[in-house]
């Protein structure tokens, strides 16, 4: 009898633990570098086509409020992986030296950096992993170059793409922790990246997975295969993001036909703002101000949908406030797995807004804008209060601009202004009086050298002693 009850009991186990492993959803990011706000035809593009992304909005969610918590690309993916602010991972301003001693406005790690993702910190892949996930990161890792900082020691059980920026040398494919010995084409890098990412949908349809596919482009120099070139009427720029677009159908395409759309949590984003600074091989963040490199809001609010059938509203739009930092804490949360409770983690389980539950909010109280060690402002619902700030932090890529003229504070309503044109600084005391209180906490907690405070909770940096 008690030989049958305790087969019975383990029978009902094993046949709980399917279903569960069933009702988990799949999830797959993929990350665009340099992809502006008004650069998909569902965000208001007119001269670039992109019906498959456009597909992917009417089947799901749109967020218009979504946010980088950098706008350049290390930190910014820095704090997609962990949930925090750049800052808090350790991704200050001294990641950004090059070999030869000089340091780039861009506040990003360069080939042969002893620095990198520090192999303490706990990112999504990991978190899921240790959910029973089976992890995947195809594309641009930009987090050190180091073995010990490799995606396949950060929770991917599979890694395939470069190491960083497509400007950087050597520009060479790596798969786990082996660079390869073969030609890299430029021209073909979009393809095949959707052919490995398509590949490890296939090879884990029966099990739970996580798939983070990180494009090099349309940061430049721009490449783009042969079928879609001249396809667009903004030139090479927008023959890239037409190709972007045809691999995000790729992808869609092969989850419905694995009959896996239903169980499948797509996040399409990008890593900051456009590059403005390249002219026509730079995007639009059209009606934002600045671009990548820059915290107005064209540097770091991005285009942003999220797709499940049956599971996110169709044809629906986001307008609350919510971040890439959101991916991590909302992801371990649907997949049943736990968030990290032994470090501080910044983002917020957004499951109530992705779902498009009724009266739904954002969680943030106050968004901060940093860059490096810089606070330059906050965003508390429909007001953006920017610090004073040098004049340089306009354009980073103006280095002609001078070192020490500075510009006042300023308060912006984005509901009215979104192009952060007016301030109305001094019509609005309480207000600024409120968020100049965000401000004054957030620099006790993780500093701001803007006004010489250092932080008190940041964690380190991860560092190699002799880097290869």
């Amino acid at each position: 009898m008690l030989h049958r009850s305790l087969i019975c009991f383990l029978s009902l186990t094993i046949v709980a633990g399917v279903i569960h492993a069933a009702e988990r959803p799949n999830f797959v990011v993929i990350f665009a570098d340099d992809l502006g706000y008004a650069d998909l035809g569902c965000f208001g593009a007119k001269d670039i086509e992109t019906p498959a992304i456009d597909r992917m909005a009417r089947e799901g969610r749109r967020f218009t409020d979504f946010y980088v918590a950098s706008p350049t690309c290390t930190p910014s993916r820095a704090a997609l992986l962990t949930g925090c602010y750049p800052l808090r991972a350790g991704f200050d301003v001294s990641i950004a030296v090059r070999k030869d001693g000089s340091r780039s406005p861009s506040r990003v790690l360069w080939p042969g950096s002893p620095m990198g993702l520090n192999p303490e910190e706990v990112t999504v892949a990991e978190a899921l992993q240790d959910a029973g996930y089976a992890t995947c990161m195809v594309g641009k890792w930009h987090l050190g170059d180091q073995p010990e900082f490799n995606p396949v020691n950060h929770g991917f059980d599979k890694y395939f793409g470069v190491l960083y920026s497509n400007d950087m040398s050597p520009y060479e494919y790596v798969r786990g922790t082996e660079r390869l010995d073969e030609p890299l084409d430029r021209d073909e890098q979009l393809q095949r990246y959707t052919e490995e990412a398509v590949d490890f949908i296939q090879r884990e349809r029966d099990k739970p997975f996580f798939l983070y596919l990180a494009h090099t482009m349309p940061h430049t120099p721009l490449g783009v295969s042969e079928k879609f070139r001249g396809v667009s009427k903004r030139g090479l720029y927008g023959d890239v993001v037409s190709e972007i677009d045809w691999s995000v159908g790729k992808i869609l395409e092969v989850l419905r036909e694995l009959e896996l759309d239903e169980r499948t949590l797509v996040v399409f984003t990008s890593d900051n703002g456009p590059w403005l600074h390249r002219g026509e091989d730079g995007g639009l963040a059209t009606p934002l101000r600045g671009g990548k490199g820059s915290t107005y809001e064209g540097g770091v609010r991005v285009p942003c949908i999220m797709w499940q059938p049956n599971t996110v509203p169709a044809d629906s739009v986001c307008n609350e406030i919510s971040t890439t930092m959101d991916i991590l804490p909302t992801f371990v949360s649907m997949s049943g797995g736990e968030v990290p409770t032994d470090r501080t983690i910044d983002g917020y389980d957004i499951s109530q807004l992705v779902l498009g539950e009724s009266q739904a909010a954002s969680p943030y109280e106050y968004l901060l804008y940093y860059f490096g060690n810089e606070l330059h402002g906050v965003r508390s619902g429909r007001w953006k209060l920017r610090a004073k700030n040098n004049l340089r932090n306009e354009n980073i890529y103006n280095y002609s601009a001078p070192k020490d003229v500075y510009l006042p504070a300023a308060l912006y309503d984005l509901e009215r202004d979104p192009g952060e044109q007016k301030s109305v600084l001094k019509d609005h005391p309480k207000i600024v009086k409120r968020l100049q209180g965000y401000l004054d906490a957030a620099r006790a907690d993780l500093g701001d050298s803007l006004t010489g405070i250092k932080p008190s909770n940041m964690r380190p940096i991860g560092r190699v002693v002799s880097a290869q």
